[in-house]
């Protein structure tokens, strides 16, 4: 039987914490710099001294091997002279640490005790605690004399009280493994290509591969991925399935499926994760955390709520912890953390797995865990997410306010004051060369050092500043705290720098004000490669995932990855795919085809009574068309999309789209937002979408920069940095039409770079019947003989 490792500190701060959750007390020393301090110390001690000395100890709980594990900071082995160092660094003065805090590091040391007494038979030792205070560089040490009896008495203490949790997690997995054994798909018959799908991800776990999906709308892909998932829980082949999507109707898909389950008898703990900013409750917004009621004393309050939510319910969402978080007073965004820890499946966005600034480190801070399975949802979206993801960027303007609003907050903001000034005057400095050559923006491929150094230098004097206990929380000092959280996730991102990196200063147009450092991600597919490689394998899908080398290639896949490409389970001529290719969509010849394309659309509208929905390429082409239709042709209802809009004027729009309307209606939305992915008019809601454009993205630095970088690794540039991106549009928005076996419907693809070659080559195999149209009189008739041909197959059937 594998032996199942057990980190120390982790065991200690599951078992002993207690007290307030009070993040304001967290280090803001990065870990390369608490290394670096550990070995400054360590450094200075004698030549005996054993620095990172590993130690382990085989024990078995719930009838389980477990190896209790760590690495004690520093050990000098001399009989009943034994020392055993533990090093802490931080930014709280030593005085000021908790007692938990305290009791946490001595924690650790005592673990560390008992296994090296019983590996060196020696009787007593001596343990040490070193506290670094990062600010001051101030050194605290404190010993005290530890026998064997203690040590002995404290290490079966923690595995103990550490057993009851693990003997909760058995029960509820035996529980689970059982309503598991019998479970069979939750529905009568599987569509087409549904059981292909629900096996090929089945091999991927058992193979501990990564898979590359492209699975159509209508294959059911959610539970074909997560029913032969839960499958495998049951055989103890993975114990935690995280189900990663981009938005939240995608994570409400998800608790559906795990809901049909259930109500079969699965009897599987699933949560769902919202970001921290949506769920927090209002009236803790405003408190710091010491003030803050659900976070004093929460760890005394935190067990008994877990068992409480365990013990009573299943689908753990948003709602379900927002009750048991009050109930039990706990912040319910922490809580939701610690509640997965005990959960079989954890739906939640992109980045608490990808990015690097907020992944779940209770989950993803070691390097591999079989016990993980990922399934990625529409991971087309991850794309350009994980490029964001590692990019980040900082700028004058915010620094320019804060150093006026600076001036007369007193003596104790002069050197707060004075290092603002100096991450100004590095601004200006390191843009200095761009300002002088009449440009807006310079790019390079080295990363800005001096100027990183210079918000480094900031950061620190700013966490001094912060540190202040009698910091009065007024407007400025939430200014400056979240300029400090801008630059940290500056220099989090500049540790990833490499050659995948360009950094861009940008000039606004008040130089003298605007100027952004941006640290450009181009090629993010190492990072996130290794993200997936934390799991035992991973299912990446999307209906949209053509051509999938693409996809494999720049979502982390390699050589032993693996693609599958499904059918869609609907009949290819359940759509009427048009390319006209009379009409011309390029910025310079737009203005000259508004007529023919408005003409079009009127024409598509004419065929059949019905909704409609016409995506274009900007907000500024869709005022235009759409005001040019609505001249022309009055009695034709509309429906526009406003470039900001609320979620009821959102669920108005929709709500437009009616069952088998009395009169036609034209929605008109852009390409590439909000309606043109993610929505259901399903049956006669919508029976044609006109798409204006190839949906190419705007030519930028950025873009330009992305087509650069893949020319020069021997990849297509352009179609990697714009015509890819591109067609994933315009095949998401082709999407609403066709959603069950009954929707039948028209696509007119109005540009005549689709009929060429570059183009039609990344056409989906269920675009095998599209036709290309070459004046606007084969319109009509065409479009009128697809309704025809579908009312005749209506009556005979």
């Amino acid at each position: 039987m594998s032996i199942t490792k057990l980190g120390i500190r982790e065991l200690i701060e599951f078992t002993l914490k207690t007290g307030d959750l009070n993040t304001s007390m967290n280090s803001k020393n990065t870990a390369l710099e608490g290394a670096r301090i550990h070995r400054m110390l360590q450094k200075q001690r004698s030549e005996n001294y054993q620095k990172e000395y590993a130690l382990d100890f085989e024990v078995s709980l719930v009838d389980t091997p477990y190896l209790v594990h760590g690495r004690a900071d520093g050990v000098v082995i001399d009989g009943d002279q034994t020392l055993i160092e533990e090093i802490k660094t931080s930014d709280a003065a030593f005085d000021e640490l908790s007692k938990n805090t305290l009791t946490l590091y001595w924690g650790q040391a005592k673990m560390y005790a008992y296994i090296l007494m019983t590996q060196e038979n020696c009787h007593k030792l001596t343990l040490q605690l070193t506290y670094f205070q990062r600010p001051t560089e101030k050194i605290t040490t404190r010993q005290i004399t530890y026998t064997y009896k203690e040590a002995e008495k404290f290490f079966h203490e923690v595995l103990t009280e550490y057993e009851s949790w693990l003997q909760l997690q058995a029960d509820l997995r035996l529980n689970r493994n059982e309503s598991i054994a019998s479970l069979t798909f939750p529905f009568d018959h599987y569509r087409t290509g549904q059981r292909e799908l629900a096996v090929s991800v089945y091999k991927a776990l058992r193979l501990k591969k990564q898979l590359f999906i492209e699975a159509p709308t209508g294959t059911g892909k959610t539970i074909s991925t997560v029913f032969p998932a839960v499958k495998a829980m049951g055989e103890d082949q993975i114990q935690r399935l995280f189900y990663l999507t981009a938005k939240q109707s995608t994570r409400r898909v998800a608790e559906q499926a795990l809901t049909m389950m259930r109500a079969q008898g699965l009897k599987i703990h699933n949560i769902t994760l919202t970001a921290k900013d949506t769920i927090t409750f209002p009236e803790e917004r405003d408190l710091r955390p010491e003030e803050n009621p659900y976070m004093i004393g929460y760890y005394d309050r935190l067990k008994p709520a877990i068992k409480d939510v365990l013990n009573n319910e299943f689908a753990i969402t948003r709602e379900v912890i927002e009750t048991y978080a009050r109930k039990h007073m706990l912040d319910p965004f922490e809580f939701s953390l610690d509640l997965s820890l005990l959960c079989d499946v954890i739906i939640c966005d992109y980045n608490y797995l990808f990015d690097p600034q907020v992944y779940l480190q209770r989950f993803f801070a070691v390097d591999h865990d079989d016990d993980n399975f990922f399934l990625v949802d529409e991971a087309h979206n991850l794309v350009s997410r994980a490029r964001d993801m590692y990019s980040a960027e900082l700028s004058l303007a915010p620094l320019t306010d804060l150093i006026a609003d600076a001036h007369g907050k007193g003596a104790g903001n002069r050197r707060l004051l004075q290092d603002l000034r100096d991450l100004r005057k590095a601004f200006f400095e390191f843009a200095g060369p761009l300002m002088s050559s009449n440009k807006i923006e310079s790019v390079s491929a080295a990363p800005a050092e001096g100027f990183n150094k210079a918000v480094t230098h900031l950061t620190e004097t700013i966490s001094d500043w912060l540190g202040d206990e009698k910091r009065e929380q007024d407007p400025f000092t939430k200014a400056v705290l979240d300029y400090y959280f801008n630059c940290l996730s500056y220099l989090k991102i500049s540790d990833y720098y490499d050659d995948t990196y360009r950094t861009k200063i940008t000039l606004g147009d008040n130089p003298d004000y605007q100027i952004t450092f941006k640290q450009l991600c181009l090629d993010p597919s190492i990072f996130l490669h290794d993200c997936l490689d934390k799991g035992r394998g991973a299912v990446l899908f999307s209906a949209t995932f053509s051509p999938l080398d693409y996809y494999q290639r720049v979502l982390g896949g390699n050589e032993e990855s693996l693609t599958y490409q499904l059918p869609s389970p609907f009949p290819p001529k359940n759509q009427s795919i048009l390319i006209t290719d009379y009409i011309s969509t390029t910025y310079r010849t737009r203005d000259v085809n508004l007529s023919k394309i408005v003409t079009s659309i009127k024409t598509l509208v004419s065929s059949k009574t019905g909704n409609y929905l016409i995506f274009l390429p900007s907000y500024n082409f869709l005022e235009k068309v759409s005001l040019i239709f609505q001249t022309a042709y009055p009695k034709i209802a509309t429906v526009i999309q406003k470039s900001s809009m609320t979620e009821a004027d959102r669920t108005a729009f929709l709500a437009a789209f009616e069952d088998n309307p009395d009169q036609s209606l034209v929605g008109f939305a852009i390409l590439g937002g909000i309606f043109s992915e993610g929505i259901d008019l399903t049956a006669n809601r919508l029976i044609g979408v006109g798409i204006v454009g190839v949906g190419l993205p705007g030519l930028s630095t950025d873009n330009n920069l992305l087509r650069d970088y893949f020319d020069s690794q021997g990849e297509p540039g352009f179609e990697f940095a714009y015509q890819l991106p591109g067609l994933n549009h315009v095949l998401q928005a082709a999407g609403r039409l066709v959603r069950t076996m009954t929707d039948k419907g028209v696509i007119l693809l109005m540009d005549q770079r689709f009929d060429s070659p570059r183009y039609r080559r990344y056409f989906p195999a269920h675009w095998q019947y599209y036709r290309s149209l070459h004046s606007l009189d084969e319109l009509a008739p065409t479009i009128d003989k697809f309704w025809d041909l579908n009312e005749q197959q209506e009556t005979k059937s």
